[in-house]
């Protein structure tokens, strides 16, 4: 597994250990996990094959993520890393590879409702995270063949206690009193409680196989239970104990102010996350829901851990802390 320090791939890496598989995790930093580790970085085409040697599948989760830093930087890593990978799996005669991709590949800016994993979508400028992960996953799907099944995963908005990303973002907003959302909040929007998502990719690396329905192919993994997304902020902030009342900015202002800020980031060559980018705004502001019955189809995979389950457990883990 690679990428494994990242909250879904320990998941899935503890899920599997439990199972009573063996698992090696090559990332960059050593993470607190009960595994074989390999150090080092998801470019460099050697290390990743020596870390394969004598695995049987590969779970490739390594990414760069967010919106900061350059076109070279996110396309080395999210694409380079990948081909790493696939030659690593053709280097030593390994059949199955699942390849962790994003719902944001086919993202247009419009709402996608009750929709399948469509085509990535490229040709996007500015949107580095989502372009770059179009590009790996259709060469990921693209090496698929008669002696390497790859599938691709693209979990939706993956929560749950010791998120640091949608939890942990929205959160840290509410505390500060910046809770705000593109229009009234009333978008329905799909998202994967981490248990699910880590399910998924065990459940993928099971049905991957050469001449197996799923290979070649993209599956969109979520709960199955479309929220307004207004729904989903305050649920978050009540496990958190903090009571909010956001504000409503409209869809028009924030695409442009999310424009404009992106403008700025590169003018400063921050290196921090900006609070807002037209890409986000876009997110925000229009549905994005999916179509369960193909990975239940064809992983065998269904969500256990429902919404409301994973809020109630989200607040005893804030509770904990």
């Amino acid at each position: 597994m690679t990428g494994a320090t990242s909250l879904l791939a320990r998941r899935t890496a503890e899920s599997l250990v439990a199972r009573g598989d063996t698992v090696v995790c090559l990332q960059r930093h050593a993470g607190e996990i009960d595994t074989e580790q390999v150090l080092g970085d998801i470019r460099d085409a050697d290390l990743v094959a020596s870390a394969a040697v004598g695995c049987d599948a590969i779970i490739h989760a390594a990414a760069k993520v967010g919106v900061v830093g350059s076109w070279r930087e996110y396309r080395s890593i999210n694409v380079d890393g990948t081909a790493s990978v696939i030659a690593a799996a053709r280097r030593h005669g390994i059949e199955r590879v699942v390849h962790v991709s994003t719902p944001s590949v086919a993202h247009s800016g419009h709402a996608i409702v009750g929709a399948g994993a469509d085509d990535p979508v490229t040709g996007r400028s500015g949107a580095f995270y989502a372009e770059s992960k179009s590009i790996a996953e259709q060469m990921a799907r693209a090496a698929s063949g008669d002696h390497l099944a790859v599938v691709a995963i693209r979990p939706h908005l993956v929560w749950g206690p010791g998120d640091t990303q949608l939890v942990g973002r929205i959160v840290e907003r509410a505390r500060a009193g910046r809770v705000a959302l593109v229009g009234n909040g009333a978008a329905l929007i799909d998202t994967t409680y981490i248990d699910c998502a880590a399910d998924a990719l065990v459940a993928a690396v099971d049905a991957v196989q050469p001449g197996a329905r799923c290979a070649g192919r993209a599956y969109v993994v979520a709960n199955g239970e479309p929220r307004p997304i207004r729904e989903l902020v305050l649920g978050i902030c009540h496990a958190a104990g903090i009571e909010v009342t956001p504000r409503e900015v409209p869809r028009r202002i924030a695409l442009f102010a999310g424009g404009a800020i992106e403008r700025v980031w590169q003018l400063r060559r921050a290196t921090d996350e900006p609070p807002l980018t037209r890409f986000l705004a876009e997110q925000l502001g229009t549905a994005h829901w999916f179509d369960p019955r193909p990975a239940r189809d064809d992983l065998h995979w269904v969500p256990t851990v429902s919404v409301d389950e994973g809020l109630r457990r989200l607040t005893q883990w804030f509770r904990a802390q």
